[in-house]
């Protein structure tokens, strides 16, 4: 197949992907009279570019809760309160984990405190980390590298977390189901499972407007959660909710 007609294919796949919502990887195969080893190829690089969301067995349109602007101020704003919020709740020489994401990666703008241990599974996090003032001692998780989550998961990164043991971790969320816990589109959750299995406290950070989103996969069930911290827009009713899973829920300012 010449690198024209494997450009081709890919702008149809990503179009069917558009119109369609969901495709198969056995039926792209047919259609396009090639082999499911191509497809899944074809797959990855879609992903990697943006254009869809890889699942088992095929591909689907990247939901619109996904694809957010970030540059909106007041989300900006939330996400600056919640960090600080959460710096709050570190002591000086803590053992933490800080999980990837745009809401943990404000966490480490704000960090201050000495001595302090961090264990990350971001390679733009470490980096930050290395650069702040507080001088942490940064550890990273390797693993195998997820361009969706643009992270490092997998056997290799639970088994390097499996090996310490943390005061605390700090893990954003897609969603936040007010009967099961975060929640998901991505399936990698295995590594923040562990994370939140070596870690004394779990704290959730997530803008107001995430909750209440259900999505298909699970991430941390409420048993695993000892905080959530959201901002000011979140409702009084919303609030008891969650507590009433026996999470406490800091309101940042």
């Amino acid at each position: 197949m010449s690198k024209r007609n494997t450009q081709q294919r890919r702008q149809m796949i990503a179009t069917m992907v558009q119109e369609q919502g969901e495709v198969g990887v056995e039926q792209l195969a047919l259609l396009f009279e090639t082999s499911e080893v191509t497809i899944r190829k074809d797959l990855t690089a879609l992903e990697e570019s943006g254009f869809l969301l890889r699942r088992y067995g095929g591909a689907i349109k990247i939901p619109s809760e996904l694809m957010e602007e970030e540059s909106n101020e007041q989300l900006s704003q939330q996400k600056i309160a919640i960090a600080k919020a959460a710096r709050d709740c570190i002591s000086d020489h803590n053992r933490i984990i800080i999980d990837s994401g745009r809401t943990t990666g404000a966490l480490v703008k704000s960090l201050n405190q000495s001595g302090l241990v961090i264990m990350t599974n971001s390679l733009s996090l470490a980096s930050e980390l290395t650069t702040l003032e507080c001088e942490p001692t940064v550890l990273m998780t390797g693993g195998t590298w997820d361009a969706r989550s643009e992270s490092f998961q997998g056997k290799v990164a639970e088994n390097t977390l499996r090996a310490y043991d943390f005061d605390q971790l700090f893990i954003g969320a897609d969603g936040l189901d007010l009967e099961r816990g975060t929640t998901t589109f991505n399936e990698l959750v295995g590594l923040s499972q562990v994370m939140a299995e070596v870690s004394r406290e779990v704290i959730v950070l997530i803008e107001s407007q995430k909750i209440g989103r259900k999505m298909p996969n699970v991430e941390l069930d409420w048993t695993k959660i000892d905080k959530v911290i959201t901002d000011k827009q979140i409702s009084f009713e919303t609030k008891v909710a969650i507590e009433k899973n026996g999470v406490a829920v800091i309101i940042a300012d």
